[in-house]
């Protein structure tokens, strides 16, 4: 046999014999609603402004929520700079600079008067310092991904 099969003719029918028709699914809006081709999950509310808003609104919330969430402002005990901090493990440690922070950090300075970029750095060890005794002073909780014990 030295016919090729037709690749895209091959998959229709693959997904026709495993109930899958294009024509039945809308994927998420009315075929009104969107450009002949596109393909979304969700509809973007169009025809209602209202909907549409509170939709926004709620996206907005929920993306602050996920950003913030948890962050606790922590002190450096060298330079006094505040920066927010989430304590994810043992070994990940979210730290949310803030350009006062970033231009105070005597440990950035030090850099920059080198002549380097601070941005290059990992991290402020003296800050890592002051993390470390904000979780053992209780003033940082540490937040686990791991189901606890009695969780389930």
């Amino acid at each position: 046999m030295t016919d090729v099969p037709d690749v895209d003719r091959l998959a229709k029918s693959m997904l026709l014999l495993h109930g899958h028709d294009e024509d039945e699914h809308d994927h998420g809006a009315p075929s009104g609603d969107r450009a002949p081709g596109s393909w979304r999950k969700a509809p973007d509310f169009a025809s209602d402004p209202d909907r549409a808003a509170a939709v926004r609104e709620g996206t907005d919330r929920d993306r602050q929520r996920y950003l913030t969430s948890g962050l606790v402002s922590v002190d450096c005990r060298f330079c006094h700079v505040a920066v927010q901090v989430k304590k994810l493990g043992p070994t990940h440690t979210s730290v949310q600079w803030n350009a006062e922070a970033t231009k105070r950090c005597a440990h950035f300075s030090e850099i920059r008067d080198a002549g380097g970029d601070p941005a290059r750095a990992r991290s402020c060890p003296r800050l890592a310092d002051s993390i470390r005794h904000a979780v053992s002073e209780g003033c940082l909780e540490e937040y686990s991904s791991a189901p606890s014990p009695g969780d389930g």
